[in-house]
C-alpha cells in the first residue's frame, strides 16, 4: 500500500470521527471540542442519527488492506469499500432532508415526516473525497488506465466535481421542462411549449422582419463566431508574425474588451450610436444624416458581441500560432512554394484546433450572452434574454425556461459535432522534442495586408468606445452636461481617515472587496481543472470520452440566468446547502468559466507531440512529474488564456451571480446593474473605469508570473540578411 493511499483511508476517518458532519457556515459551538468531535459523523449517529451509522462499515473495511496489505485483496477492499462508502453517503443525503423524508415511498413505508438532518459539511465532504480517491486507486490497482494512480484520481475528481456542479444543478431545472406547474409529468405540455410558433417561426422568409426566436439565435451565434475567428486570427497574426510597431498597444486593444463590466459597451455604444449620440449628433449637423435608432437590435448586439468576445478568439489562437514549427513552412518554401500557398497549404492547415476551439467559444458564448441583448437587442429577440424574462417576468414559467435552454444546449452539442467532424482524426503536432531552429516566415502580403485592415480599424473603434466610456466617467451627465467632475468617483470608493485607521466609506467598496475575493479565489482553481481536464482529454483514452467532453461544456452552453436559478434549486436544501455562502459564487465561476481553459488547453496540447510525455515516462517519471515538468512548461499559453479569463469573468459576470449574491457576498456587477437600472449612468461608468484598471493590473501581474512558453526558436523579426550573404557563391 502506498503512502497517498494510507494518506486518504486516515483523512477518511478524520472526516466521519473528527470533523463536524453538517453545515459550513453554521457550525459554531461554544468550545472546540464540542465543535470538532461532538458533531462528528460518528459522535452524532451514536447519539441518535442512526442513518449516519452505516458510514463506519465501508471505513472499517479499509483497515483490513492498512492493517495486513495483501496485493492480490487490496484493489477489491479499495473498490468495494469506495464504492459502499459513496452510496452510502448519497443515500442518507438524498433520502432525509430539512423537513424529514424526501421520498413518497419512503413516507408510507415509515410514516410522516421521519427524521430531519442539515446539508452536508466538512466532515461529510472529506470523507466523500477519501471514498472517491480511494475508488481510484482501487481502479488503478485493478489495471485501469495501465495502473496509474494520478490519472485515475484526476479523472474521477473532474467527473465527480461535474456532476455535482453542472449536471446536478442543470438536470433539476431542466427536469421542470417535463412537468407541471405542480411538478406532475406532462410531456404534452413540453411538446406544446417546444413546437410553439414564437420559437421556430419562420415569418421572416414570408416578408415579415420577425422570425423565431431559436433561429435569430443561431443565425447571430454563426456570425459573431465567424467575425471573432477572423478578428482574433488577425490579431494573433499581427502579434507573432510581423513587425509591427505599436504591436503591444495592439494586444491590449485586443483583450481591452474582455475586462469591461456588462451593460458597459452596450452604454457607450448606445452613447455614441444612439438618437442622441456622440457621432448621430455630428452626422446630422454635419451631414444632414437622420437620427435613428438602428443600434438597437441586430447591428448593435452583433458588435456589441464582437467587441466583447474577440479576446476569447484571440487568447485561445494566440499560442496555437506560436507553436506552428517554422521548419515546416521552410520546407515548403525550399520546395519552391511561394510564401501563399506555404500559408495556405501549411500554416493554415496547422491552425485548425485553435480555429475550431475559437469558433467553438465564439457561437457558444453568443448563444449564452445575457447581457448585450438585453441592453442593445430592441425587438430582436434571443434565447438568453426570453429565458431570464420567464424565469424572472411576469410569466414566472420556470418550465418555459427549461424548455428554452434545451434548445440552446441542442444547438450546442450540434456545434461541438461539426467542430470534431471538422477536425478528424488527422494529427497537428508541431511541438516536438527535437530542436527547431527556424526562424517563424513573414506573411504573405496579402494575409499581412488583410491582417492590418481587419485588425487596426477595429483596435481604433475598441479605443473609441472606451474613450466614451472613460469620459462618462468624469462628467455630470454624458449627453446632456459635460461638466468635469470627481463626485462619482468619491460616491463609489471615498476613502476618510478616522480615529482608528482609514475608514472606506465609498458605497461601492463593499462589493469591490468581495469581488476581488471571489475572483482571486476562483481563477486558480478554474484553472487548474480546466487544463487538468484538457490534459485527459489529450493524453488518456477511456470510454465515456465523448460524453465526458461535452460535459465540460454544459454549463457554458446554458444562459447565466439559468444556471443562477439551478444552483438556488439544487443547492438551497440538503444535502448540499450552500446558497447565501462565498463558496456557491466560487463553484459557480470556476464550472462556468472551466470551458475556456479546457479548450485553450486541448488547442495548445495537440500541437505538442505525445513522445514527449512518453520519453519522460520511459525514463521512470510518474505522470505527476511528467505534466509539472514537461507538460506545464509548454502549456503556459492555455495557462495565461485561462488565468485572465477566469479572473476577469468572475469580476464582470452578472447573469450566473444576479440570483446567489447576497448582502455579504454583494459582487461588483450586480452594484453597476443597480445603478443603470437608477439612471445613475455616470456612478456605473465610474465604478467600471476602475474595475477595468484593477483588471489590467491583474493580466499583467499574471503574464509576468507564469511568463512566456520558450521552444528554442528564433524571433519572427530575426534577421535574415546573413543567410542571404552565405548563399552567395
Amino acid at each position: 500500500m502506498s503512502r497517498a493511499t494510507l494518506g486518504w483511508i486516515v483523512l477518511g476517518w478524520i472526516g466521519y470521527a473528527v470533523l463536524p458532519w453538517y453545515g459550513f457556515d453554521r457550525a459554531v459551538a461554544p468550545t472546540l471540542s464540542e465543535f470538532v468531535i461532538g458533531r462528528s459523523g460518528l459522535v452524532l449517529g451514536l447519539k441518535g442519527a442512526w442513518w449516519l451509522l452505516p458510514i463506519l462499515l465501508p471505513l472499517l473495511m479499509l483497515l483490513r488492506p492498512a492493517l495486513r496489505p495483501d496485493g492480490a485483496l487490496l484493489a477489491r477492499w479499495l473498490t468495494g469499500a469506495g464504492i459502499l462508502g459513496l452510496l452510502l453517503i448519497l443515500i442518507q443525503g438524498f433520502s432525509i432532508g430539512l423537513n424529514g423524508w424526501t421520498l413518497d415511498g419512503l413516507k408510507a413505508f415509515f410514516g410522516e415526516p421521519g427524521p430531519r438532518q442539515a446539508g452536508m459539511g466538512y466532515g461529510a465532504a472529506l470523507t466523500a473525497a477519501s471514498f472517491l480517491i480511494l475508488l481510484c486507486h482501487g481502479l488503478a490497482a485493478r489495471g485501469w488506465c495501465r495502473g496509474d494512480t494520478f490519472v485515475t484520481s484526476s479523472i474521477g475528481v473532474v467527473v465527480a466535481l461535474i456532476i455535482v456542479f453542472v449536471f446536478f444543478p442543470v438536470s433539476t431545472i431542466l427536469a421542470s421542462a417535463f412537468g407541471d406547474d405542480r411538478g406532475n409529468f406532462a410531456p404534452s405540455l413540453f411538446i406544446a411549449k417546444f413546437t410553439d410558433r414564437s420559437i421556430w417561426g419562420l415569418d421572416c422568409l414570408t416578408g415579415d422582419l420577425r422570425c423565431g426566436v431559436a433561429w435569430n439565435t443561431l443565425f447571430l451565434g454563426i456570425l459573431v463566431a465567424f467575425g471573432t475567428t477572423a478578428l482574433g486570427l488577425a490579431f494573433a497574426l499581427i502579434a507573432t508574425r510581423t513587425t509591427f510597431r505599436f504591436k503591444k498597444l495592439l494586444r491590449v486593444m485586443s483583450v481591452l474588451p474582455i475586462i469591461t463590466p456588462p451593460f458597459v459597451i452596450g452604454l457607450a455604444l448606445i452613447l455614441l450610436f444612439g438618437r442622441s449620440g456622440a457621432l448621430s449628433a455630428i452626422l446630422y449637423e454635419w451631414f444632414g444624416i437622420p437620427r435613428s435608432r438602428w443600434i438597437y437590435g441586430l447591428p448593435g448586439v452583433f458588435i456589441s458581441q464582437l467587441l466583447a468576445f474577440t479576446p476569447i478568439a484571440f487568447l485561445v489562437l494566440i499560442g496555437v500560432v506560436q507553436g506552428i514549427s517554422p521548419t515546416l513552412e521552410e520546407a515548403s518554401q525550399t520546395l519552391r512554394a511561394k510564401s501563399w500557398t506555404t500559408f495556405v497549404t501549411v500554416t493554415l492547415p496547422l491552425m485548425r484546433p485553435g480555429l475550431a476551439n475559437a469558433f467553438l467559444l465564439g457561437f457558444v458564448e453568443s448563444l449564452a450572452d445575457f447581457g448585450n441583448p438585453l441592453v442593445l437587442g430592441g425587438n430582436y429577440e434571443v434565447l438568453s434574454t426570453k429565458i431570464f424574462f420567464a424565469v424572472v417576468g411576469a410569466q414566472q414559467d420556470q418550465g418555459r425556461a427549461a424548455v428554452l435552454s434545451i434548445i440552446l444546449l441542442g444547438f450546442t452539442l450540434g456545434a461541438f459535432w461539426l467542430q470534431h467532424a471538422w477536425l478528424g482524426k488527422k494529427v497537428y503536432t508541431t511541438v516536438t522534442g527535437k530542436g527547431d531552429a527556424g526562424i517563424p516566415l513573414p506573411l504573405p502580403r496579402r494575409v499581412a495586408l488583410a491582417s492590418y485592415l481587419t485588425a487596426i480599424p477595429w483596435a481604433l473603434f475598441t479605443i473609441v468606445i472606451y474613450a466614451i466610456i472613460l469620459v462618462g466617467g468624469f462628467v455630470r451627465s454624458m449627453g446632456r452636461d459635460y461638466t468635469p467632475t470627481l463626485d462619482h468617483f468619491l460616491t463609489a470608493f471615498r476613502v476618510e481617515r478616522a480615529e482608528w485607521g482609514l475608514y472606506f466609506s465609498g458605497s461601492a467598496w463593499n462589493s469591490f472587496f468581495a469581488t476581488v475575493k471571489v475572483a482571486a479565489l476562483s481563477a486558480p482553481l478554474t484553472a487548474a481543472i480546466g487544463l487538468l481536464t484538457a490534459y485527459l482529454l489529450t493524453r488518456q483514452r477511456f470510454s465515456g470520452q465523448r460524453a465526458f467532453e461535452f460535459g465540460t461544456l454544459l454549463s457554458f452552453a446554458i444562459p447565466g440566468t439559468v444556471v443562477g436559478v439551478s444552483y438556488i434549486l439544487a443547492f438551497n436544501v440538503p444535502p448540499i446547502e450552500i446558497t447565501g455562502t462565498g463558496f456557491i459564487l466560487v463553484m459557480c465561476f470556476v464550472f462556468r468559466n472551466m470551458p475556456v481553459g479546457v479548450r485553450s488547453g486541448i488547442a495548445t496540447l495537440s500541437q505538442i507531440d505525445k513522445s514527449l510525455d512518453e520519453a519522460s515516462l520511459t525514463l521512470g517519471a510518474r505522470s505527476f512529474t511528467t505534466m509539472r515538468r514537461i507538460v506545464l512548461p509548454l502549456l503556459r499559453p492555455a495557462i495565461v488564456a485561462s488565468l485572465v479569463y477566469s479572473f476577469v469573468r468572475a469580476m464582470t459576470a452578472v447573469s450566473a451571480v444576479i440570483f446567489l449574491v447576497t448582502a455579504e457576498y454583494n459582487m461588483a456587477t450586480t452594484y453597476i446593474v443597480g445603478r443603470v437600472e437608477a439612471g445613475e449612468f455616470g456612478l456605473a461608468i465610474a465604478y467600471s473605469t476602475v474595475l477595468i484598471v484593477v483588471m489590467l493590473l491583474a493580466i499583467v501581474a499574471i503574464q509576468f508570473a507564469v511568463g512566456e512558453r520558450r521552444l528554442g526558436r528564433r524571433s519572427a523579426t530575426a534577421s535574415t540578411a546573413p543567410l542571404a550573404v552565405q548563399a552567395t557563391p
